[in-house]
């Protein structure tokens, strides 16, 4: 089987492509992982995002008609936190039992 390519994708800002580094030095991830992996570190983009908005505008907006709600990014952080964080457990990253990828021995 060829071994997969562990550059970080393209397409991910700075901190998904350092998440991205970070576990695949740690770990041992088939080609499946690796598109799990993909998506978290997509998902840490957009949470990193979304805290630059909210830190920016403030947790809550004027809406039309003056009355403040809620930013648009706090969903997005939350939704986006909420899917990192199944992506992790499902690639076993929150582990240390051995259903957890293996760890790269030296």
């Amino acid at each position: 089987m060829k071994k997969p390519d562990l550059a970080p994708p393209a397409h991910l800002k700075t901190g998904g492509k350092k998440l991205w580094q970070e576990v695949t030095a740690k770990y041992e991830l088939e080609a499946h992982h690796l598109r799990l992996l993909e998506s978290a570190c997509g998902c840490w983009d957009r949470v990193t995002e979304a805290r630059a908005a909210l830190r920016k505008d403030g947790a809550f907006v004027p809406d039309r008609f003056g009355q403040l709600k809620e930013h648009p990014a706090a969903k997005a952080e939350r939704d986006n936190k909420i899917l990192l964080m199944r992506l992790v457990r499902e690639l076993g990253l929150d582990l240390t039992t051995d259903e957890a990828p293996r760890a790269r021995r030296y």
